[in-house]
């Protein structure tokens, strides 16, 4: 894997550990960090060795969102409402339908995602959180939504909570900015996380529920969790059109032979993720 200087991976296995690492700053999110995730999900995805994916934050966050010291910057440099490809901010469709950098790319990706939530997350951090495969958090973990509270629109984070959790509990963290979180019991209750551990045994519980998933044949894992995914999108007839499709696939692969046959032969299969 490559070196970096904002994020640290990880790989034991057929398991990548990314490890968001500007601690000094809650792991906030910088244009090298941007750039550096995009290189490492990249890496990742067309490793065949890799299988599944665990990210995490290093310190006391999971990351809290964009660099507001980068965005105070930016506001400074664009006072006179100009973008940086010289129209007036806001003037076209472009600039409403532009990609944000720091979305994670896992709906592009094949391989499952854990979110091990080791403290704070908002902003961005919430982008973790809410398009992970798996979520599991330490007792200190919390969730909060405060854009509104620093001048800027809840936008795909806050879509993305309505549809996680009940619309009145998500407008209710939207709507009241830093004024509001969930701790990490509520977020469980309400569905967020799937389990809750003591803050020292969070990773180590993320490595097991990885080699879990790494038990089951990747390439079976892979097509069940895009066809969950990208058939959210679909109305429910074409979604399971998509699933049967993904079903054919996986059972053209060398894989799919050798689940049923070491069943019958009473051993552990040997994955090949062909």
């Amino acid at each position: 894997m490559t070196d970096y200087d904002t994020i640290e991976v990880e790989v034991r296995g057929h398991t990548a550990c990314v490890t968001l690492n500007r601690p000094e700053v809650l792991n906030a999110i910088n244009d090298k960090m941007i750039a550096e995730l995009a290189v490492a999900y990249s890496d990742i995805e067309r490793s065949q060795g890799i299988w599944t994916v665990i990210i995490t934050g290093a310190g006391r966050a999971l990351c809290v969102g964009a660099d507001v010291n980068k965005a105070a910057d930016h506001d400074m440099e664009n006072a006179a409402g100009i973008d940086n490809q010289g129209e007036p901010i806001l003037s076209s469709m472009r600039q409403w339908d532009a990609p944000q950098e720091a979305t994670p790319p896992w709906l592009q990706m094949t391989k499952p995602i854990i979110c091990a939530v080791n403290g704070i997350a908002c902003g961005a951090g919430m982008d973790l959180v809410t398009t992970a495969d798996i979520t599991i958090a330490s007792e200190r973990a919390t969730l909060m939504d405060p854009h509104v509270s620093i001048g800027v629109t809840s936008g795909r984070e806050g879509v993305r909570l309505a549809r996680l959790l009940p619309l009145p509990v998500a407008m209710r963290l939207i709507l009241m900015g830093k004024h509001e979180q969930l701790d990490a019991q509520r977020a469980y209750d309400l569905g967020v996380f799937t389990e809750v551990v003591p803050h020292d045994a969070l990773m180590a519980r993320a490595w097991e529920i990885a080699e879990v998933v790494n038990s089951n044949a990747p390439l079976a894992v892979r097509g069940s969790r895009m066809a969950v995914r990208k058939g959210l999108t679909l109305p429910i007839y074409e979604a399971e059109l998509l699933a049967e499709n993904y079903r054919m696939k996986v059972a053209l692969t060398k894989d799919a032979i050798e689940g049923p046959r070491a069943f019958l032969e009473k051993r552990k299969p040997e994955w090949k993720a062909r």
